[in-house]
């Protein structure tokens, strides 16, 4: 099933639901992990053709050669590992505070072009006026030459006039553009003030979330970590358990132990493939417009002459063992026991099995591989059971997972008169 899985890249959202998480992890890590390798594939083959693309190129075509440093591989000029290259906080008070000189700048030019609008008109209508002569008191004392210089003394004094207004237009447009020089320092200093506030206020909630993406980033790193080698440890310990009891129950054989049943034989009627998806290797699904009826023919016909849900030994059927029941029914049945409980269902969306297992607080769902006449939970390099009765077996002494530590203690078994499993044995 994972081979079909990371062929295809993708997974159905029924065999999804019917993941716990840690096998949802697992599988995530090994979708990555064939992400990464077809990405090399592709490329190594992108980097090939190119190259052949290079040496079919003609030799006066235009082309770019980057320039190479003392080790040979291309020049690269990091941006302030430099002794005389800006920090990046300099850039930025730079970038500032030019910004602020221009907008400065922009309101100070408007202002004195405002100022030297009205000092022009002010200017220009103090010397329109000139002075009136009274003629008529002068007209019978003064002579032509009187006359003469009074015209003189008037043109000295307006010419007097004019450089006053002129003196004192030059000097109020100095004083003007004193005052505007000391405004528009004042401004320049205010906008970068506001321009570093807010550019302080950004840095310190763009921080904050940065703070945190890489807080949850660097706890979920450790929980995978944790997972993976958690699943090393499984393994492990699970490749020791499995030599260990292989060799107890050869040395039993050896001195004439118990021998078990011999399994009934195994019809290998051709099951209608029309509505099953998957690969042979694989577990099988099947599509969800004839699911039950589909299952229920494989049940029949594969599962029962491997004695799926007997228990060992026998010819009675595992108090542990459920038919095609739902999640929600399974919770139900387990929600009246204690910790430890445990059941095991035919999955309603796949070919294969479900253990659902009440914990301290919640439920969980593993899902069980049944293909390859054999019955292991969804994972890489798990154990293998012969039967389903051995997988119970081994996890009522072993956990499922090291880090829940799901230890088999009490089967769940059937309520009622009603038996769910009544339809797999029809």
């Amino acid at each position: 099933m994972l081979e079909q899985i990371l062929a295809d890249m993708c997974i159905e959202p029924e065999l999804l639901a019917e993941l716990n998480e840690e096998q949802k992890q697992i599988l995530f890590f090994k979708m990555r992990e064939e992400q990464v390798r077809r990405w090399k594939e592709k490329e190594a083959l992108l980097e090939k053709e190119q190259s052949l693309e290079k040496k079919s190129k003609k030799a006066n075509e235009k082309s770019v050669k980057w320039l190479l440093g003392s080790d040979n591989d291309v020049w690269v000029w990091v941006m302030g590992e430099h002794l005389q290259d800006k920090t990046y906080d300099q850039i930025c008070d730079d970038i500032m505070a030019e910004r602020a000189r221009q907008q400065a700048q922009r309101e100070a030019e408007e202002i004195r072009k405002r100022n030297e609008e009205e000092l022009v008109k002010r200017f220009s209508n103090a010397l329109s006026l000139k002075p009136q002569i009274d003629s008529s008191l002068d007209s019978w004392k003064k002579a032509a030459i009187e006359e003469e210089q009074a015209r003189l003394t008037e043109a000295a004094e307006q010419k007097r006039t004019e450089l006053e207004l002129k003196m004192k237009e030059e000097e109020e447009r100095r004083r003007h553009e004193e005052e505007l020089k000391r405004l528009e320092k004042e401004r320049t200093q205010q906008i970068y003030m506001d321009l570093k506030e807010v550019q302080q206020t950004v840095q310190k909630r763009e921080d904050k979330e940065w703070k945190e993406s890489l807080r949850k980033s660097k706890a979920a790193d450790v929980r995978r970590r944790s997972i993976a080698k958690q699943a090393r440890d499984d393994h492990k310990r699970h490749s020791l358990k499995a030599v260990e009891h292989g060799r107890v129950a050869a040395m039993s054989k050896a001195f004439g132990g118990g021998k078990p049943l011999p399994p009934k034989p195994k019809p290998r009627s051709n099951i209608q493939r029309d509505h099953v998806t998957g690969s042979k290797s694989g577990l099988q699904r099947t599509l969800s417009t004839s699911s039950r009826k589909v299952i229920i023919r494989w049940f029949k016909e594969e599962q029962i002459p491997l004695r799926a849900g007997y228990e060992k030994h026998t010819e009675h059927l595992a108090p542990w063992f459920h038919g095609i029941i739902s999640r929600e029914e399974a919770e139900d049945l387990l929600s009246s026991k204690g910790q430890g409980s445990f059941l095991i269902r035919v999955s309603e969306k796949i070919m294969g099995y479900v253990l659902s297992y009440r914990c301290q607080d919640s439920f969980k769902h593993f899902l069980i591989d049944a293909s390859e006449d054999s019955y292991c939970f969804l994972g890489v390099e798990q154990l293998v059971h012969s039967t389903l009765s051995d997988l119970v077996e081994y996890h009522k002494v072993e956990p499922v997972t090291m880090m829940g530590r799901e230890q088999l203690f009490e089967p769940c078994g059937q309520t009622g008169n009603c038996l769910d499993y009544s339809d797999l044995f029809q």
